[in-house]
């Protein structure tokens, strides 16, 4: 069945909003509302701000800004493209807004990373290869498309690390971020096995469940996978890390077995394109947000 949207254009005064996230100076969102409608999503939060009734993934704000006339005062800043919405979502083929953006920032010396779950990013990798040190991420949280349907209606998980690898065969730098691991389902490992080759840089993110969305996980997981509901108990009920702790061993141990730098900020935008991926862990969200409000980088 095909998913219904409501689709509304909306003016505002800057797609740029300055950022605490600990990667950017600014996040930029061209879109409100997110069509992949991920049951896990944390940008849920924004529906509060939206006066939609509509649910979280059946509405989409398309966002229209004055144009750019100064886009190099942002030179040497970092944009983070995507926190809250996916800016290649599949009504980005039609409205163009993320395409506007990188068109009106050219040539401005602003450093982008972009987030995506999206394969339509590719439409614009001559137009991203002219930004320095441009980054493009891929959300992968599984390599099961029946978990991955369950979850969003993004596209498959074979096309993202396929748009991943032309990405980084084109040398741009590519990150795989394995988020939300969902404890006892997402193979952390495997994907890093997957991903290796075609990426600069891991980033993990546990499961954070919050807000609306913590009952609907939680009986997907009674419902779909009850041999691991005392597990979630514990670790969402109860609010027990042993869960998070023995998995950051297990990576570093991995990491180090395959040659791989096990880190707790991200700093690769130092290391040479062709050097192995970097590992960059980012669990501990209480942490993060704690690292962001300084102004710092998260030292989970």
């Amino acid at each position: 069945m095909e998913q219904m949207v409501k689709i509304s254009d909306i003016d505002v005064k800057s797609v740029l909003t300055k950022s605490n996230l600990p990667v950017s100076d600014y996040s930029v969102n061209p879109y409100v509302g997110c069509t992949h409608a991920c049951k896990y999503c944390y940008a849920s939060f924004m529906k509060r701000f939206t006066n939609h009734p509509e649910p979280w993934g059946e509405f989409l704000d398309v966002k229209h800004w004055p144009e750019m006339t100064n886009p190099e005062k942002y030179k040497g800043k970092e944009l983070f493209i995507g926190s809250v919405t996916d800016p290649y979502n599949p009504q980005e083929e039609e409205y163009g807004r993320t395409r506007a953006l990188l068109q009106q920032l050219k040539g401005s010396g602003v450093k982008i990373s972009i987030q995506t779950k999206s394969d339509l990013v590719l439409r614009d990798m001559e137009l991203i290869r002219t930004f320095p040190d441009a980054r493009v991420g891929f959300s992968i949280n599984t390599l099961d498309e029946r978990f991955k349907d369950d979850m969003d209606n993004a596209v498959s998980i074979e096309r993202r690390l396929e748009a991943m690898r032309q990405f980084h065969e084109a040398g741009i730098r590519t990150t795989c971020f394995i988020s939300p691991i969902f404890p006892g389902i997402t193979d952390v490992m495997a994907i890093i096995e997957r991903v290796k080759d075609r990426c600069n840089l891991v980033w993990l993110e546990n499961l954070n469940l919050r807000g609306n969305y913590k009952s609907v996980i939680m009986d997907y997981i009674r419902d779909k996978h009850s041999e691991l509901l005392s597990l979630y108990e514990e670790i969402y009920l109860k609010n027990k890390r042993a869960y998070w702790e023995q998995l950051d061993a297990e990576v570093r141990a991995y990491a180090g077995e395959n040659g791989l730098e096990y880190l707790r900020n991200d700093d690769t935008m130092k290391r040479p394109f062709d050097a192995p991926p970097v590992i960059v862990n980012f669990f501990y969200h209480e942490e993060i947000k704690k690292s962001a409000l300084k102004g710092g980088t998260t030292n989970a």
